[in-house]
């Protein structure tokens, strides 16, 4: 048996697989308190189940994808160590950053020392504007991280309570400005990411459960648990993931569709071809910003069902958060949901409370409730269809979209739409027509998050870095460290080496994994040069086990 869930901020789902049936679903309003989301959940679909035969559960969430949507994270400073190169006006990141000399060249050698007195200046400058939080980025920092961890121990004796990262470790591979993001990412989302860990992790104590956890990852690749802590921006786009597989074990196979999941706080926007999940080839895409994060070629658009809903001036707007559920639903605030419910195109909450709420945003316009309920449909459509076509016009940049398209023999664009999550019914046929598509509303829509989760197939990654000066290679995610033959190991060797480390660690998971599943995510070979002969190479690689749908979904369940 197999159980996903999907931890989102307006609701929390469950799913109960059994040899690729739908056995059970469950579907509850996101509380506050985490734990107690997630031990309802599981309590519905696990009701009448020994624990014992459950073999996997697979969690998703979109709390990160919220926070960054939102913005509704601590504030977080950047200091950089660029050394010499662009100038520092283009170091833009939208935050607080503080550049340090010091530089490190692309060879890993210091040839600027870091100023002391600088930094110790600058931390107290942050610490006068409340900053408690900190990224420290190196341009060249996977070469070496020496100037990294030296401003980190300043900080630490300074200011033992803020909390530090490094570049090195959040971003470790070359290119300076998507490092710097990926790095601030991590920073800001750490906290509320260790403690969404916490609560899955006191949720399993508290039933007894003892079946293998995994994260889904951006990818749809999978984390284990207890591994994901220190990659909490590796979920960054976790809840579309997992409606994207959704959508993908829910409709038919080799199927090219545009993939819309509405919730009630984040609407999620993916793309499936022939079958396959569209993978971004520059990494995920944060307010514009690039990270190092491989992801779907997925955007997550802050409006939703609950989104709040107000007039200003002759107009109706909505904002791009959520205080609550709808007011039909007890909410504080009118949102889409009580528009849907005045048109009857939802069941949810009560009739008389969304027109309500309606009426309070429409008569002062000399609308009625089912004139001020089409109006906020029509706000609602075109801004997720405006968003969708941008998405287009970004799919058609992918080379896997290029490829797609040149196996078609004629440039061609999705006509099938599928929408999933609690607001698909209303508004998915409408963004369909906006868009000149065919509208896909699966069975089980309001849970595919869940699904998604269950179904994708369990992953491991290993990142190995080799130096052969050195003689000797290092496992990122274990932290362990070994030797290698200094003269006869090459790209083919830390391959296999690579390889080999993670069928060990995925047979120690109990998953079944042919060397051909393994895919290479990343790879880097850096000569080491001394005078005028190569010392040594720096090979940089990270292999994964593949993605994919381990559990074909069998619809006819209960």
């Amino acid at each position: 048996m197999y159980v996903g869930v999907d931890v989102g901020g307006t609701f929390t789902d469950a799913v109960l697989l059994h040899n690729g049936q739908i056995l059970t679903t469950a579907k509850i309003p996101t509380k506050t308190d985490l734990l107690e989301s997630i031990l309802e959940a599981l309590d519905i679909v696990l009701q009448d189940v020994d624990i014992r035969d459950l073999k996997r559960i697979v969690f998703s969430t979109t709390v990160i994808t919220n926070l960054i949507a939102g913005q509704k994270y601590d504030k977080v400073a950047l200091l950089l160590i660029p050394g010499p190169g662009l100038s520092h006006k283009l170091y833009d990141f939208k935050t607080e950053v503080c550049i340090l000399s010091g530089a490190i060249d692309y060879r890993g050698r210091e040839i600027v020392s870091l100023n002391e007195k600088e930094i110790e200046e600058t931390l107290t400058r942050l610490a006068t504007k409340g900053f408690k939080k900190v990224g420290i980025i190196g341009k060249f920092s996977p070469r070496n991280s020496s100037h990294e961890k030296q401003v980190a121990e300043i900080i630490k004796e300074k200011y033992p309570d803020w909390q530090v990262e490094l570049g090195f470790q959040a971003g470790p591979q070359l290119n300076f400005p998507r490092r710097v993001v990926t790095t601030f990412l991590t920073c800001a989302t750490r906290e509320p990411y260790s403690n969404f860990v916490n609560s899955v992790r006191q949720a399993l104590a508290k039933r007894e459960i003892t079946a293998e956890v995994f994260i889904l990852k951006a990818d749809t690749g999978t984390l284990p648990l207890k591994h994901s802590v220190e990659l909490p921006v590796e979920t960054i786009f976790s809840g579309p993931a997992a409606s994207t597989v959704g959508v993908q074990s829910l409709t038919s196979p080799d199927l090219t569709e545009v993939a819309i999941d509405i919730g009630g706080t984040t609407t999620d926007i993916s793309l499936i071809l022939n079958g396959q999940p569209l993978l971004s080839a520059k990494g995920a895409r944060v307010e514009g910003q690039l990270t190092q994060v491989r992801t779907l070629a997925v955007k997550s658009v802050p409006v939703g069902g609950d989104s709040i809903l107000e007039r200003v001036g002759d107009e109706i707007v909505f904002r791009p958060e959520r205080l609550g559920p709808a007011y039909c639903l007890g909410g504080p605030v009118p949102t889409p949901t009580d528009a849907l419910r005045v048109l009857d195109l939802t069941g949810l909450g009560d009739e008389g409370k969304a027109r309500e709420a309606m009426e309070s945003l429409g008569t002062p316009l000399g609308m009625s409730a089912v004139e001020t309920a089409e109006k906020v449909m029509s706000l609602v459509v075109k801004s997720i269809t405006a968003e969708v076509k941008k998405m287009f016009l970004e799919w058609e940049q992918e080379p896997a979209y290029r490829i797609w398209e040149l196996l078609q023999k004629r440039k061609v664009s999705p006509s099938i739409v599928v929408g999933v999550g609690g607001g698909s019914e209303g508004f998915i046929p409408r963004i369909a027509s906006e868009l000149g598509c065919q509208a896909i509303i699966p069975p089980y829509a309001p849970v595919a998050n869940a699904i998604g989760a269950a179904v994708a197939k369990p992953t491991l990654q290993i990142s190995l870095r080799a130096d052969t000066e050195q003689g000797y290679y290092h496992i990122r995610e274990d932290g362990f460290q070994g030797k290698i033959d200094r003269r006869s190991f090459n790209e083919g060797k830390a391959l296999e080496l690579a390889r080999e480390k993670l069928l060990d660690k995925a047979a120690e998971y109990g998953l079944e994994v042919s060397p051909e599943e393994i895919e290479v995510t990343h790879q880097e070979v850096f000569n080491m040069i001394r005078g005028w002969n190569t010392v040594g190479r720096l090979y940089d690689l990270t292999v994964q086990t593949s993605r994919g749908i381990a559990v074909p979904i069998k619809m006819g369940g209960k």
